[in-house]
């Protein structure tokens, strides 16, 4: 998260991963209990012990250490393929319109351009295509394949609802649970906030 601590009072769900809130940082989480208590929020905590914050949640689902990216995977292919985000927002306040390069691509784990004697890459295919005047040329319906935001679900298509929970260890329904409460906010009169840690932050696969 990176607003302020306060601001959760807003929130109509709550996912925690990897944090343990409710003892390591109690002065957020009575924010999200004022939430709870005056706006119904759901409050989703997803990690590999049950604590004190897991007690206090409407939902807890485990997952083994070191999968959380596999975890958040599954939540973005479950959402971007079930049309279950704030299309308005995305397509007017984000760069999901936006068509890239030909050239760029994903494949076996790498981005294009990348040099393995070098160890780096050559970012040159990672832009957007421009018209004539410079300006980046954008697809509002969402439908080119080579938005953005078709190239993210391209990205995110392995991390299939069976995959996830074979690698994380989360029953099926407890993942399903968890996204479709946190995906419930991607209308216009709610609001989700996500509270994260080091298992979201520091890992490579």
């Amino acid at each position: 998260m990176t607003n302020h601590w306060n601001d959760l009072q807003n929130t109509d769900c709550a996912l925690i991963m990897g944090s343990n809130a409710a003892e390591n940082h109690p002065m957020s989480f009575k924010w999200l209990m004022k939430a709870k208590e005056t706006r119904g929020a759901k409050i989703i905590h997803v990690d590999p012990r049950f604590t004190r914050t897991s007690a206090r949640s409407d939902i807890y689902a485990p997952l083994r250490s070191g999968t959380d990216i596999a975890f958040i995977g599954g939540m973005i292919n479950y959402i971007l393929n079930n049309d279950l985000f704030f299309r308005d927002y995305v397509v007017n306040f984000t760069n999901a319109p936006f068509v890239i390069e030909d050239g760029f691509d994903f494949k076996d784990g790498l981005y294009s351009g990348y040099d393995p004697e070098k160890r780096k890459y050559d970012q040159s295919t990672w832009k957007y295509k421009k018209d004539a005047e410079g300006n980046p040329i954008k697809d509002l319906t969402l439908q080119n394949p080579r938005c953005v935001l078709q190239l993210m679900k391209k990205h995110y298509e392995r991390y299939d609802v069976d995959t996830v929970c074979e690698a994380t260890g989360t029953p099926k329904d407890q993942f399903l649970k968890v996204t479709e409460a946190y995906a419930a906010t991607g209308v216009p009169d709610k609001s989700g906030t996500i509270m994260y840690a080091m298992g979201t932050t520091q890992h490579s696969v």
